[in-house]
């Protein structure tokens, strides 16, 4: 069964649609390349459309009804937001579950050094990544400094135009021959991934007025003593306050459109942010509905869906008890049924043909761009392992409802059986008893630092999913 290309099924009023929503797209995730952005932006952009803290609607002592728009925030990285619908919830809930955590690097705690005149900081990746892929490219320091006084400094260098960029250093080919003989793992190390950050020494002036007659270590690291100036004087950073930040390596500068037909998108972070911003906009676009609809914007899914951010923790549970109590119909077994009658779309993106790489594929079972969303049965690796595998059912209820729609579908796999494999948070959701499939956008590229999507396939993924929460 061979599926169409989607661009031309769409009136002249949809691609002026398409174009405006892949615009807003384009820059959502060229200024927020975070968790914590992505979530700062995400905020103020829903309480313009009346969703309102579920801590203040605690507080207040009021009770949601029907209609009623709430939302909660966990430590600035993951967001859960929900519009309450007219059906008793024990019916169940209408689920999006997207992540907003990309591979990058991370800043260590004790990073800065110096050697041989040059500055660095000592990262340490996130996720998985191809090292050899950053080197060489311009990078951006995005992140927080929590210092001792409790006070933040926000970090985000590399981005305007007159911003400094930064890199990771490669071997020069006129003396890489042992090098290009190691396999591309061994290529670039991880420890070898660290961020060229300065050159240019202390002044005189100021190496003498710390001197005071006598050599001292600072004069031997006067790069990194230059580096700790520039960050005192415009951050209020001390070397010390590394201990407590949290800052990320990203591609520098902003997603644009590719092809001369600009048929798509080509930025960082797409995996997962190509399938979170159409969840949300859609949570928007629809005001009213029967079921209530919730969507989980996660943290840390490139790591294991870990820690307190991360979709194994108890904040979507905690946040749905809260929900409950705040309608006023409170129990634990309400709360269990709630969720084992839920329908979820995990909202993931899935690998993409590339015909460079034919050999990788299952030409019949994988997801080509611009055929439309893709629904995923089953992820996992080899034998399923680590899969959620939605039922046959739940399967053909999603089929109706997008024909019903004229949403445009494909089914696939990741790659051939034997090669490996990827999971999402499907199964961390199914384990309450509800429906899940993955459901998002095909990817090329991806976690490189710059991936590859079909707008067709950004906005048809939209339509999708503001069906789901509609019909299901």
């Amino acid at each position: 069964m061979e599926n169409k290309c989607i661009w031309n099924k769409y009136s002249e009023n949809q691609l002026k649609e398409l174009d405006k929503f892949c615009a807003e797209y384009i820059n959502f995730i060229s200024v927020n390349k975070t968790e914590r952005e992505c979530v700062d932006f995400i905020v103020n952009d829903i309480e313009k459309e009346g969703y309102v803290d579920i801590k203040k609607v605690i507080k207040s002592g009021k009770k949601l009804k029907a209609g009623d728009k709430v939302y909660a925030a966990n430590m600035n990285k993951s967001l859960i937001m929900i519009n309450v619908g007219t059906e008793d919830a024990e019916n169940g809930l209408n689920i999006l579950g997207a992540h907003i955590d990309s591979p990058r690097l991370d800043v260590k705690s004790n990073p800065l050094y110096e050697d041989s005149g040059i500055a660095y900081l000592d990262t340490h990746y996130y996720g998985g990544i191809k090292k050899y892929q950053w080197v060489t490219i311009p990078l951006a320091i995005h992140g927080v400094v929590a210092k001792k006084d409790g006070t933040t400094v926000i970090v985000n260098l590399g981005e305007e135009e007159d911003d400094p960029v930064f890199f990771i250093s490669d071997l020069l080919i006129h003396l890489s021959q042992e090098q290009l003989e190691k396999k591309a793992a061994k290529v670039i190390e991880g420890e070898a991934l660290d961020l060229i950050i300065g050159n240019k020494p202390v002044s005189e002036e100021k190496k003498n007025a710390s001197k005071k007659g006598k050599e001292d270590k600072e004069e031997k690291e006067a790069v990194k003593k230059s580096v700790l100036d520039i960050l005192k004087k415009y951050y209020d950073i001390e070397e010390e306050d590394f201990l407590s930040a949290e800052l990320e390596i990203v591609p520098a500068g902003k997603a644009r459109e590719a092809g001369l037909d600009r048929s798509m998108v080509l930025g960082y972070g797409q995996d997962d942010r190509v399938c979170s911003f159409p969840s949300y906009k859609a949570m928007l676009k629809v005001k009213k509905v029967k079921r209530t609809a919730v969507c989980i914007l996660t943290d840390k899914e490139e790591i294991g869906s870990v820690g307190a951010t991360g979709m194994q923790s108890m904040f979507f549970e905690n946040t749905m008890a809260e929900f409950l109590n705040l309608t006023g119909d409170y129990s634990e077994i309400k709360l269990r049924r709630m969720l084992a009658n839920s329908n979820m779309l995990s909202s993931d993106v899935s690998s993409a043909f590339d015909p460079s790489y034919a050999s990788s594929f299952d030409k019949k079972n994988v997801a080509y761009l611009s055929k439309g969303l893709v629904l995923c049965k089953f992820t996992g690796s080899r034998g399923k392992s680590g899969s959620n595998d939605a039922n046959a059912e739940y399967l053909g209820a999603i089929r109706n409802i997008f024909s019903k729609d004229d949403v445009s579908f494909q089914l696939a796999e990741l790659g051939k059986v034997d090669l490996g494999g990827g999971g999402t948070i499907a199964y961390m959701l199914a384990k309450y008893g509800m429906n899940v499939i993955d459901c998002g956008v095909a990817v090329l590229n991806m976690h490189a630092p710059f991936e590859a999507t079909s707008k067709a396939d950004i906005y048809e993924t939209f339509r999708g999913y503001i069906s789901f929460i509609k019909n299901m």
